[in-house]
């Protein structure tokens, strides 16, 4: 548990979370213009992501795609989802 609530203390890789939360699958290279960040760095916070078991990853030549692991245990889920539905609501009330 304490890995998932490490991972999910960064804006960066909860922001990355909101847009694999989906279900889709997205390229490190997207994950990095969307949220305007170097590639060293959303690596580094993929690599959280990863270790937590929160996502999976998977090599595509010379990019590595990422998605929602989809056999994380139902309480996490819950967790990351209850995390990123308060950030959202949160951002809704101060836009």
């Amino acid at each position: 548990m304490q890995e998932v609530l490490t991972a999910l203390c960064d804006p960066t890789r909860r922001a990355a979370l909101a847009l694999l939360w989906d279900g889709g699958e997205h390229c490190v290279c997207e994950l990095m213009a969307r949220l305007d960040t170097s590639q060293s760095r959303m690596s580094r916070h993929m690599k959280v992501l990863r270790k937590a078991g929160l996502v999976l990853d998977r090599r595509d030549a010379q990019w590595v795609r990422y998605r929602r692991n989809p056999d994380l245990a139902q309480e996490f889920a819950d967790v990351v989802h209850a995390v990123l539905t308060a950030e959202f609501n949160l951002e809704r009330k101060v836009a």
